[in-house]
């Protein structure tokens, strides 16, 4: 069961929400417990694992994009006891020094929906966090492809709409849309994950800086949906780190609609490495509180 964290709760704690461990195949393999020691220093109070949940077992024949991209994705099904005794381990720990908690990010994939209840029921009782996010987009032919692995990946999946970087925007918020009215059970992840992902490679492509008109009014309907579900909303500052993108995931405009409507905001460094702990956190502060 994912943590349920008012917004005075929020105020009270500093808590990284989203980050990654010596598991994840495309983060740096440095040791999670000297992560955590960081953000022990920089005074967290709480810690969220949440390692990349794996990819359903069908999904692999509606990928088409690089072998790496979905190879590194994600854990292996075979990996899922090591990484509960990881986590778990590591909460003993460091008891009393910070609170670890344990869960996934999940990817939300259209057509895949029950593989990914099914994943949920039986693993949601052992994990109390959780983040639900889009990482792949299909093209005209409905084979997916990674938003995040690569510029040129990501064009292969929306090459048709290049010219249109707007549509791109909206293909990917309706992605969104649709991951949090999917039926994925009792265990559903309250927190949407790095909500403006698509706009990784902006500064790549000279995508617009800014939502248009149309996809902000299908943002409001989103964080509606959040609000009425009472999800949260990573803050997520990697992509302020990233080099064609420059900003942190959902971004100003997004912020400022989600603060008006009083969605609960909780800071994610992403970490894959140990540098990147606490990364931005003082933006997430000026901001977001």
């Amino acid at each position: 069961m994912d943590i349920i964290i008012e917004k005075s709760e929020v105020q009270q704690m500093k808590m990284d929400g989203h980050t990654h461990t010596q598991l994840c195949a495309h983060g740096s393999g440095e040791k999670t417990e000297k992560m955590i020691e960081k953000a022990i220093r920089l005074g967290f109070t709480d810690y969220c694992i949440t390692e990349h949940a794996p990819l359903p077992a069908g999904f692999e024949t509606s990928y088409e994009g690089p072998r790496e991209g979905y190879e590194t994705a994600s854990l292996g099904f075979d990996q899922l006891e090591e990484y509960f005794e990881h986590a778990e381990c590591l909460k003993e720990r460091f008891k009393g020094k910070i609170n670890v908690h344990i869960g996934f990010e999940t990817d939300y994939l259209p057509g895949f929906e029950s593989e990914i209840k099914k994943f949920l029921d039986e693993y949601g009782p052992r994990c109390d966090t959780g983040i639900l996010s889009v990482h792949f987009i299909q093209n005209s032919e409905n084979k997916f492809h990674c938003i995040d692995f690569s510029p040129e990946d990501l064009e292969a999946g929306v090459k048709e709409l290049l010219d249109d970087p707007q549509e791109i925007y909206h293909r990917y918020l309706m992605l969104v849309k649709d991951s949090i009215e999917a039926d994925l059970g009792e265990y559903a992840p309250k927190r949407i994950g790095h909500m403006s992902l698509i706009k990784k490679y902006q500064d790549y492509f000279s995508f617009p800086e800014k939502f248009d008109e149309r996809n902000m009014l299908l943002i409001e309907e989103i964080l509606k949906e959040i609000k009425q579900t009472k999800r949260q909303l990573d803050f997520n500052l990697a992509g302020m780190y990233k080099p064609y993108c420059n900003e942190f995931y959902p971004g100003i405009q997004v912020l400022s609609l989600a603060k008006k409507m009083q969605i609960p905001l909780i800071y994610g460094s992403d970490a894959h490495e140990i540098d990147a702990v606490g990364q931005g956190y003082h933006l997430f502060s000026s901001l977001a509180q």
